[in-house]
C-alpha cells in the first residue's frame, strides 16, 4: 500500500485535532492577550473527565461532550480565578506567562496525584479499521475530522453571522473602543473563554481517542504542537490557527514516512521558516476575517 497516501490519511486526523486545539489556544490570547501554557494541562483533565464519563457507561458522543464541557468550565474559572485578578493588579504579560507556566505545573502534578501514572484507554478502543480512497482510518478518526469540520463551520458562522461573534472581534481588536461602543467586554471575554475551552476540551478528547492509551501529561506534551500551529497562523487569529494546523500537521505526519522522529521537528522547521519570511505569522492582525486581513 502506497505510504503517502497512508501518511495524507494519518495527516488529515492529526490536522483536525490539531486545528480543534490551536484554535482554541489562539482565541483565548486574541481577546485576553495572555500566551496560556497551562491550556496542553487543560486538554488533558477534559481527556480524564471524558474518560470517567465514558467508563461509566455514557458512550464516546456523551463523553466528548462532557470533555468540551469540562474544559469550557476550567477555562473560565482560570480566566476569573486567576488570571483577572493579576492582570487588575497591573501584572505585566511577561509575569503572566510565569503564572500560566506555574498553574500548568500544579495542574500536571493535581492530575497526577488523582489520576496516577498509569495509561488508560477509552473503552470503545481506536474502532473499526476502514479503508477509504488508500487510506486506512478508524471509525473514531472519521468520527475526529467530522467533530473538527462541523465545530469549525459552527466557529466561523458564530464569527461572521452573530452578534457575539461580532463582539468578539470588537473586543479583540480594541477593548477600550468596545468598550466605549457599549459591548459588555467582561462577558464577551468569559465567552470567549468558554468557547476556546470547549475547543481546549474537544482537542483533549480527541487526542486521547486517537492515541492508544494516554496518562497525566500527553496534553502538556502536544501542547508545543499547537503553539507552533498557532504562531505559524498569527497568535490571536483564528483562520489563520486553522491553515498553520492543517499545513503543520500534514507536513508532520508526511516526513514521518522517511523517520517518526521528524514528526515533531518538522512543526518547529515550518515555524521558523515562516517567522524568518513573516515575522508576524501568515496573518498579522489578530481576531479579524480573512478578507479584512489581507486589506
Amino acid at each position: 500500500m502506497n505510504q503517502f497516501t497512508l501518511a495524507i490519511g494519518f495527516g488529515l486526523v492529526t490536522s483536525a485535532i490539531l486545528v480543534l486545539s490551536a484554535v482554541g489556544f489562539t482565541l483565548q490570547f486574541g481577546v485576553s492577550n495572555i500566551f496560556n501554557l497551562a491550556y496542553g494541562d487543560a486538554m488533558t483533565l477534559s481527556a480524564f473527565i471524558a474518560y470517567l464519563a465514558d467508563a461509566a457507561g455514557a458512550g464516546i458522543w456523551v463523553a466528548i461532550l462532557v470533555g468540551a464541557a469540562t474544559g469550557a468550565l476550567v477555562s473560565v474559572l482560570i480566566s476569573r480565578l486567576i488570571f483577572t485578578p493579576f492582570l487588575r493588579r497591573g501584572t505585566s504579560r511577561f509575569a503572566m506567562v510565569m503564572v500560566s507556566l506555574a498553574l500548568a505545573v500544579i495542574l500536571q502534578n493535581a492530575i497526577q496525584a488523582i489520576a496516577g501514572t498509569k495509561f488508560r484507554s477509552y473503552a470503545e478502543g481506536q474502532g473499526k479499521s476502514l479503508h477509504l480512497l488508500g487510506m486506512i482510518l478508524t471509525s473514531y478518526q472519521l468520527v475526529i475530522i467530522a467533530v473538527a469540520v462541523a465545530s469549525m463551520v459552527g466557529l466561523h458562522l458564530l464569527l461572521q453571522y452573530t452578534r457575539i461573534g461580532k463582539a468578539l472581534r470588537a473586543t479583540a481588536a480594541d477593548p477600550e473602543l468596545a468598550r466605549s461602543c457599549g459591548i459588555a467586554t467582561d462577558r464577551v471575554s468569559a465567552a470567549a473563554w468558554a468557547i476556546s475551552g470547549a475547543l481546549c476540551g474537544l482537542g483533549g478528547v480527541t487526542l486521547a481517542l486517537n492515541l492508544a492509551s494516554f496518562d497525566f501529561h500527553f496534553g502538556s506534551e502536544f501542547l508545543l504542537i499547537v503553539v507552533a500551529a498557532a504562531v505559524f497562523g498569527s497568535v490571536g487569529q483564528p483562520y489563520g490557527a486553522m491553515v498553520g494546523a492543517v499545513v503543520i500537521g500534514m507536513a508532520s505526519e508526511l516526513a514521518a514516512i522517511w523517520t517518526p522522529s521528524l514528526k515533531q521537528v518538522v512543526a518547529f522547521v515550518i515555524l521558523v521558516v515562516i517567522l524568518l519570511i513573516r515575522p508576524g505569522g501568515l496573518w498579522r492582525r489578530a481576531f479579524v476575517p480573512m478578507d479584512v486581513a489581507a486589506r
